[in-house]
């Protein structure tokens, strides 16, 4: 078996789980070639996966702005590729539903079973006139969402997740937006202090903000947070603590929509933010379109995107997993 493994070392607490892992999985016979990013380079993401259709397996390791990066790089070039969680959060693994633990994702390697997976893609031009595009894999969104990403970014080393929290609690009061929303050419008028264009979901304590968002169902969800103060988005995600999937109770506050495109347009410049990440100017207008089936992801058994049958992928005709154990 070949195997590719990219890792982003400036990712989360700098844990050498990567390490373990990539012991566990290489065996007698076996290459496997480690590639850290470099993020001098503009070019990192391209450089490091130019080669990945030579690899039986490509792993990407990292914080969920990388791993977005990295599949975006991926996208529609039929590459088997294990998602690592080498980052803060890692809410896209997490959305994934694999074991976390290194010596299981290995296993999972060698087993082969994957499944097709959606990208999301933004395109937007800053007050430059310059235009951008930029894939992702969780959520992209303007205004209050953006502003607790950029505000969390200096503790995020320190406190992990709970930086994000910090962050909301010291901007009680967000500033209300209005939204002109279009999906699939028909056009929504709201008003809010965010809204967040989905692939998943689901976010930290396993809360679902829409129920039933798939990441294999060529479909974008659209939210719109209707709260007026910060401490009024307690209830949702409170709810959300004991009704995680969202489909007893639903998500007071919350409104969506569901779609292949998207334009969303603010009555003033807001903050956004791809995968955690900020963009550097305030945006006004972006567009947002599904990729439907761009990736092939490992998954393994606890996934809830696997199949039922829990048999391992055989070569041809043959009792052969996919790479032997």
């Amino acid at each position: 078996m070949r195997v590719l493994i990219v890792h982003n070392s400036k990712s989360g607490f700098g844990s050498d789980a990567i390490f373990e892992f990539e012991r566990a999985l290489v065996r007698e016979g076996d290459e496997c070639v480690f590639r850290m990013l470099d993020h001098e380079n503009r070019q990192w993401c391209y450089q490091a996966l130019e080669d990945a259709e030579q690899f039986d397996v490509v792993v990407v390791s990292g914080g969920d702005g990388t791993i977005s990066s990295m599949l975006y790089q991926l996208r529609d070039r039929n590459v088997l590729t294990c998602v690592f969680p080498s980052g803060t959060a890692n809410l896209f693994f997490a959305n994934l539903g694999n074991a976390a633990d290194p010596f299981a994702l290995a296993r999972a390697c060698r087993m082969g079973r994957s499944v097709t997976t959606d990208l999301g893609e933004m395109r937007w031009i800053d007050s430059s006139g310059k235009k951008h595009r930029k894939g992702f894999s969780l959520m992209a969104g303007i205004g209050f969402d953006a502003q607790i990403m950029q505000a969390a970014i200096p503790a995020k080393r320190a406190m992990g997740q709970a930086a994000y929290f910090a962050a909301a609690i010291s901007h009680p009061k967000p500033k209300i937006h209005d939204f002109s929303i279009t999906v699939d050419g028909k056009t929504h008028e709201r008003r809010g202090i965010s809204c967040i264009v989905a692939n998943n979901a689901k976010i930290q304590g396993d809360v679902e903000l829409i129920p039933g968002c798939s990441m294999n169902d060529g479909l974008l969800d659209v939210i719109v947070v209707e709260a007026d103060y910060t401490a009024q988005l307690v209830r949702p995600l409170f709810i959300g603590l004991v009704d995680h999937d969202g489909r007893r109770i639903g998500r007071p506050r919350l409104e969506s929509f569901t779609g292949k495109r998207i334009t969303v347009s603010t009555s003033e410049p807001a903050k956004m933010e791809i995968d955690g990440d900020p963009v550097h100017d305030d945006v006004s207008k972006f567009q947002a379109r599904i990729l439907p089936d761009s990736n092939l992801l490992i998954v393994d058994s606890l996934s809830r995107y696997a199949k039922d049958d829990d048999a391992a992928p055989l070569f041809g005709n043959t009792e052969e997993i996919a790479f032997p154990l």
